[in-house]
């Protein structure tokens, strides 16, 4: 048996507790406005707890995630540490470098060129290109934007981890290497398509050239104003290349990854090179999933859901798919640079999105990460 005076204080505990879950969430929403808004949900201190576990289980140094829909942010937590083997635990404003989701920004980019009219998914890459043309592979002379944004290009594979094309052989500012590239890229064999999809960071390298040339603005200046008008900052390279204080990448192996200039990485700036708050990038997917209600004023919700569902597999910036048990159709990217790993799901029935941001690169971080969504869908 409890006393009159025990019961009091177990009542005043749970009372406090709850009070500060309460004011947590709306101290995310006051700090990162936005039409940020949260719900009290009884399974956000539950899920919170397992992905900790998760995160613990699987040797993961940091791992933050979110449950969002077009209304509301259902949780937000994030876990662990900024680098592994010390005491700078995770905050809300750590940065992650999100890899491949970086194309559906970009994606989204060239969707806003478009209705200003200053390109169609249909213009072809020679047309602002002409001079590269002399020496690239005939199969490529018909390419279009949209051919290049919805992977279905046939350039040549090519990531970070590769050898070829070496430094010497790709000179100049950062701007003319990317031009270089293209340049090298368009005189090789194609790729051999794979469901309808020749998928090749290549794509978003050329693509990014005609956002620039379009637009007359540099891709990061791009990406700036874009995050401007929503409200979020973008940066990019690994977050700890500018702030040591940042959040820290590990490598497959968990090895914390030193601040670099890693060179590779600023040629694959529109495929994959943004970094990103997880609080920031849920303005993102929230505007994605107001888009394809149609209450977004940038695009139209037609415009939105071609980006997500309108193409099969891969349509612009996004992978889709039929789930094979609940049957919904999810959009979704991963993004994995070697020292982050990042994943996003949007459930098109829902309207809910899940999200979970980790600073690791390891095969159990991947393990971990596919656990965690199961998890959050089931309980969200």
């Amino acid at each position: 048996m409890i006393s009159n005076k025990q019961a009091s204080i177990h009542s005043n505990i749970i009372l406090y507790t709850n009070l500060f879950r309460f004011l947590f969430i709306l101290l995310i929403s006051v700090l990162y406005g936005d039409g940020l808004s949260a719900q009290v949900n009884r399974n956000t201190v539950k899920c919170g707890q397992y992905a900790d576990s998760v995160r613990q289980a699987y040797h993961i140094p940091e791992l933050g995630y979110a449950v969002v829909s077009s209304d509301n942010i259902l949780d937000l937590r994030i876990f662990g540490y900024k680098r592994a083997g010390t005491s700078f635990k995770a905050e809300l404003t750590d940065r992650f470098h999100i890899g491949s989701n970086t194309k559906a920004i970009t994606a989204f980019i060239a969707a806003t060129l478009i209705k200003e009219k200053k390109l169609s998914w249909d213009t072809k890459f020679f047309n602002l290109f002409p001079e590269l043309k002399k020496n690239a592979r005939h199969i490529y002379d018909n390419i279009t934007l949209g051919d290049l944004v919805s992977f279905r290009g046939k350039l040549p594979s090519y990531t970070y981890t590769f050898d070829k094309p070496t430094r010497k052989e790709i000179k100049g500012s950062p701007s003319m290497q990317r031009y270089h590239l293209a340049k090298y890229f368009l005189s090789q064999d194609p790729m051999r398509e794979e469901n309808g999809l020749t998928p090749s960071n290549v794509d978003y390298i050329l693509a990014g050239l005609m956002l620039e040339k379009a637009s007359g603005k540099s891709y990061k200046a791009l990406v700036t104003n874009l995050g401007k008008s929503l409200g979020i900052k973008f940066h990019f390279d690994y977050p700890n290349s500018s702030d040591v204080q940042q959040t820290w990448g590990h490598d497959t192996e968990m090895h914390p990854i030193p601040p670099a200039n890693l060179y590779k990485l600023n040629w694959l700036l529109s495929a994959g090179n943004i970094n990103i708050s997880l609080v920031d990038y849920v303005k993102f997917i929230r505007m994605q999933l107001r888009g394809i209600k149609g209450q977004e004023s940038l695009l139209t919700k037609n415009e939105f859901d071609y980006l997500l569902f309108g193409l099969p597999v891969f349509s612009m910036g996004w992978f889709n798919k039929v789930d094979d048990n609940s049957k919904n159709t999810i959009a979704f990217n991963i993004g994995n640079a070697g020292a982050f790993i990042t994943e996003v799901q949007i459930i098109k029935k829902t309207g809910i999105a899940y999200i979970v941001f980790t600073n690791s690169a390891s095969k159990q971080t991947e393990e971990g990460v596919e656990i965690l969504l199961n998890h959050l869908k089931q309980n969200f």
